[in-house]
């Protein structure tokens, strides 16, 4: 029978509480009845709703215990703070496994999909632990920690922050041998009183957990790189580069896109190589770059690395394609629902300008948020790549496209909304046999819907009349 992730003693042990009921053993550790499977140790966390009021349901699930700060239904290890107690679960998980490497990885754009690429090559060299979607909070990080096995041989991390002073903790408790900063730009802005230097200098915060002589992997490209260079050597790094220019460590030379794939041309300390990938967004040669690069510190060989980016697949909402059967034919539904901010508009933009159409390409837009006084800017500045790119409908929905609507020119208006939930039947209406169409906004402004809707057009048909 498998070793236990957890057993109710060493729960105790960890946290400084005392059990309450039969002693346990876990398997997993959970911190929502809604996911929870069999075995788990249930975290009853605050928050809106308190997690205690769910123990009992946790239990008629399967739990094999609480986790819990009042009396509750079954056996359970009680605490003064459950939060606290999780991280301290959590920093007991990394001390148990000294033998895994760590690593984490933030960026204002890419680090849940640099994070899950990097994962796949972890995967493939031994027993690897890594965040499941985008866990990279305050409860994420230390609820990942909790998760990892003692067996551990490698981990990565994903680190994330809306204001100053997030990360610093996080990184911490993780307690990395090499991080990544995937690239800085003008996200959560409207949270720093100096905008993107204050975000960069948030980023930043990820070497304060370096172990010694960790390695620091960092965007050559990014406009924020001297400064993030400066603070890694600080904090006694050793900072590997990735970039378009000569003297990176790994650099890219080429990215080719078609349909479904890409063939990327680098080279990584110097020596030549080509790969391909399932990727067809034109970040994806940089975001390769970092992967290799934290693959090499997590001590992951080149040709386990390479394989997993070969068979590494778009995640969903950040560029998942779809070929939508319509009475006629299909079209091809690019899905970047899951977020934006400028630097991944123009980029996914430039993607899908660079893609081969037996027909029209087409983009649905929704708010790109926490952007603060300069929003409306950052929208109406798409109209720009929008040209270049030769895309020929644009579809928006949300108060701050109204701002690139309004600069677009008529020729490449498809259609306005308030919302998204009102656009999806416009752009439905729109799509025909042959178009390329990209859906892209944050997650807040519901972009998801739109994609939804047309990504239902394949079971359904459209009703004619």
């Amino acid at each position: 029978m498998a070793e236990p992730l957890w057993t109710s003693a060493e729960i105790a042990a960890a946290t400084g509480g005392k059990l309450a009921g039969q002693p346990f053993e876990a398997t997993g550790v959970s911190i929502d009845t809604r996911s929870i499977e069999p075995g788990d140790l249930f975290v009853a966390l605050g928050g809106v709703r308190d997690g205690h009021e769910f123990v009992e349901q946790a239990m008629v699930q399967g739990a094999a215990g609480a986790l819990a700060s009042r009396t509750v239904f079954g056996s359970a290890v009680m605490v003064g703070d459950t939060l606290k107690a999780l991280e301290q679960l959590g920093g007991a998980a990394r001390e148990r496994a000294p033998q895994a490497r760590r690593g984490a990885i933030t960026g204002s754009v890419g680090k849940t999909s640099v994070t899950q690429a990097v994962m796949a090559g972890l995967r493939l060299a031994g027993r690897a632990h890594s965040s499941v979607k985008s866990y990279n909070n305050h409860i994420g990080v230390p609820l990942t920690l909790a998760r990892m096995p003692r067996d551990t041989e490698r981990a990565v991390f994903e680190i994330g922050m809306n204001h100053a002073d997030e990360i610093r903790p996080l990184v911490r408790m993780v307690r990395p041998h090499a991080v990544a900063v995937t690239t800085v730009g003008p996200v959560h802005t409207e949270n720093f009183a100096d905008g993107e230097a204050g975000v960069a200098r948030a980023k930043a915060e990820i070497f304060a957990g370096l172990e010694p002589g960790g390695i620091a992997v960092l965007n050559a490209d990014n406009a924020w790189f001297d400064l993030l260079k400066a603070e890694a050597e600080k904090a006694g790094a050793t900072v590997r580069t990735f970039g378009t220019a000569e003297g990176c460590d790994a650099r890219l030379i080429d990215f080719q896109a078609a349909a479904g794939h890409a063939v990327i041309q680098a080279r990584l300390h110097g020596k030549a190589m080509d790969f391909p990938i399932l990727q067809t967004g034109v970040h994806w040669g940089l975001n390769s770059m970092a992967v290799l690069l934290m693959l090499e510190a997590l001590d992951v060989d080149l040709n386990d690395s390479l394989a997993a980016l070969g068979s590494f697949e778009p995640l969903q909402g950040r560029g998942a394609e779809k070929q939508v059967r319509l009475a006629g034919g299909a079209f091809t539904l690019i899905d970047e629902s899951y977020n934006a901010n400028p630097i991944s508009m123009a980029s996914a933009i430039a993607t899908l300008g660079a893609r081969a159409s037996a027909g029209r390409r087409i983009v649905a837009l929704t708010d790109m948020l926490e952007l603060g006084d300069r929003a409306r800017d950052f929208h109406a500045a798409l109209a720009e790549p929008l040209e270049s790119a030769g895309i020929d409908l644009v579809f928006c929905a949300g108060p701050l496209m109204k701002s690139l609507w309004d600069a677009l020119p008529p020729t490449r208006r498809g259609g306005y909304a308030e919302s998204a939930a009102e656009l999806a039947p416009q752009v439905v209406r729109a799509a025909e046999p042959g178009d390329l169409v990209m859906v892209k906004g944050s997650n807040g402004s519901k972009a998801s819907a739109v994609a939804a809707a047309l990504a239902a057009l394949d079971s359904v048909g459209r009703e004619t009349g």
